[in-house]
């Protein structure tokens, strides 16, 4: 199940008002689209970066973890290991070099068109965006190109719809939505069945966290105290404490690269839940297969 959404993405370093132009029935008009040229951009890092024998080929894919943007900022004394092996270390040291940036350039958080997670989750918008404001500030002779817009497509992708056990083809989305619930279920069961726990609902059984937290225990092998959670949680910030834990430990073994609200698995959300249980349903078939 796919939510698509348009939208014109614009930012005063980047993306000016979109070009109009009447349509063929004269009646009103449609946005031209420009693409902005990230070649550009990669040509400046690399001759910047030259002496460091520092080659980009994919904004996105190169500058996501700070080594590059790191090297960037070389005239900027940060506090940061020069190589980030794990994931963690790699988020810490994107996290100081953008904060420098922000500072550098002098920036509220509200005019900031990118994040930490934007741009280690390779967003190549929140990227373009970045850069620019690098580049104009530091190299200020660098011709960008004028009258640029780029349209986004934002895709979320809920549900892949490829199960070996379910065949989609004649199905409307409620039923298979429904035909995932059951295989979702019977992922959940075959782990948690072995503490004598048996799952029935997607909606309300894992909105107060002690299912997930089970769960997770199990697929990854080690036994969470009892002392750490509310093992029958009373209130609903007893709940929250356990959904947070869930997703804390979810983040740690790096099951979870995208933004989760605890308060939608403690409402019953389902969208939110079944993006959690797809996240490890995707890990751990894959490995019993």
């Amino acid at each position: 199940y796919v939510d698509k959404t348009h939208a014109w993405a614009s930012a005063e370093e980047l993306f000016w008002p979109p070009v109009q132009e009447p349509t063929a029935q004269g009646g009103g008009c449609r946005a031209k689209l420009l693409c902005f040229p990230p070649q550009l951009l990669i040509d400046w890092v690399n001759t910047t970066l030259k002496e460091e024998h520092i080659v980009v080929r994919s904004l996105e894919e190169d500058l996501y973890d700070g080594l590059v943007l790191h090297h960037l900022l070389g005239s900027i004394k940060l506090d940061v290991d020069k190589i980030a092996l794990t994931e963690k270390k790699q988020r810490q040291k994107l996290s100081v070099i953008l904060e420098a940036v922000a500072k550098c350039l002098q920036l509220e958080e509200s005019q900031l068109k990118w994040s930490v997670e934007s741009i280690f989750t390779k967003d190549l918008l929140s990227t373009l965006h970045l850069l620019v404001a690098i580049a104009k500030h530091f190299t200020p002779s660098l011709a960008m190109p004028p009258n640029v817009q780029v349209e986004t497509i934002t895709i979320e992708v809920i549900i892949v719809s490829i199960f070996a056990t379910v065949d989609s083809r004649d199905l409307s989305q409620n039923e298979f939505l429904d035909a995932v619930k059951k295989v979702f279920l019977q992922f959940v069961n075959q782990h948690v069945g072995k503490l004598g726990l048996n799952v029935k609902n997607v909606e309300s059984e894992f909105a107060d966290g002690v299912i997930l937290l089970l769960l997770i225990g199990q697929l990854e092998g080690y036994f969470l105290n009892l002392r750490d959670f509310f093992l029958t949680p009373a209130s609903t910030m007893e709940m929250l404490h356990n959904v947070n834990l869930a997703l804390d430990l979810l983040t740690d073994g790096g099951l979870l690269n995208f933004s989760v609200n605890s308060e939608d698995i403690v409402n019953g959300d389902m969208k939110a839940t079944m993006r959690i249980l797809y996240s490890l349903y995707s890990k751990y078939k894959t490995k019993e297969t």
